[in-house]
């Protein structure tokens, strides 16, 4: 799951027009910035096995502490009360934590089973969506759409920057999702760590770009 993520934290802006895109896809994503840190300091593992699923060759062997639904939920509650404590807006932390939870619940349905419950506990989640290339790009793009819609029916552009650059970011993010799946796997899973961090640069377009929109009500 890559375009769905940020589908949700697209679609969560009209639930809280005062919190930046910027902040929704920082929690949309929250995990899977933490995943490649925990990766590096080898706290969680991943390795690369061509073939484990039709759509991606990592086999996330250990990720209790990104990626357990316990964990997940903690980090939402972390992160909602922080943004609460510096905004004081409930809204844009109701929906911070929402962004958050929607990761775990969004890679649930693509994931063969190797989503922990609560750490340290054997049981694991995923419907397995990966499996069928077909039925995991149909969601990807639905997801994706319906977020990118919803944006742009709560917000406007307040300038020239607001109007091209969300259309500039949706376009390189589908562009992103392609080929990474189209191409060829990573060579080791140190470089699908460091190739994570650049995430970070995703969350700062969507900071400019929201500061360039206005909510409609307004």
């Amino acid at each position: 799951m890559f375009l769905g993520h940020y589908g949700a934290g697209l679609a969560l802006k009209k639930a809280a027009p005062r919190t930046s895109l910027g902040t929704l896809f920082l929690g949309a994503q929250f995990i899977d910035l933490l995943w490649p840190v925990l990766v590096l300091a080898g706290v969680e593992r991943v390795r690369i096995a061509p073939g484990i699923t039709a759509v991606t060759p990592l086999d996330f062997e250990s990720y209790p502490w990104s990626h357990s639904l316990a964990a997940t939920a903690g980090w939402a509650v972390l992160l909602a009360a922080a943004y609460y404590g510096v905004r004081r807006y409930r809204a844009g932390a109701l929906a911070l934590a929402a962004a958050v939870v929607s990761h775990w619940l969004l890679d649930a349905v693509v994931h063969r089973p190797d989503l922990p419950w609560i750490p340290g506990w054997g049981a694991r989640a995923g419907l397995g969506l990966w499996n069928s290339p077909a039925g995991t790009f149909l969601v990807e793009i639905l997801l994706f759409g319906t977020g990118l819609y919803l944006y742009a029916r709560a917000t406007r552009a307040a300038d020239r920057t607001g109007r091209f650059a969300l259309w500039g970011l949706a376009a390189f993010l589908v562009f992103v999702y392609a080929a990474s799946t189209l191409g060829p796997p990573p060579p080791d899973a140190r470089s699908v760590a460091w190739a994570g961090q650049a995430q970070w640069l995703l969350v700062a377009w969507a900071y400019w770009v929201d500061r360039h929109r206005r909510p409609v009500s307004a």
